[in-house]
């Protein structure tokens, strides 16, 4: 996994504790959980709106490109 030894997960894991603390890392998880799911929801309404819509008609107005 990475190159990732028990030790240095270990590790990593009392820093995080020693950073956020013990009551706070709950919260925290929990945030960083709901902002990955706000981004896979962004990602996932975008993609409809990038095909074209084959519906909109042209203004009456438009008459083609202009001269200068």
């Amino acid at each position: 996994m990475f190159g990732i030894g028990w030790q240095e997960i270990l590790l990593i894991v009392i820093i995080i504790l020693l950073l956020f603390g013990a009551k706070r890392i709950p919260e925290v998880m929990r945030s960083i959980g709901k902002g990955v799911r706000e981004l896979k929801k962004g990602m996932s309404d975008t993609e409809p709106d990038e095909k074209p819509d084959k519906t909109e008609k042209p203004d009456k107005d438009d008459k083609g490109p202009k001269a200068d």
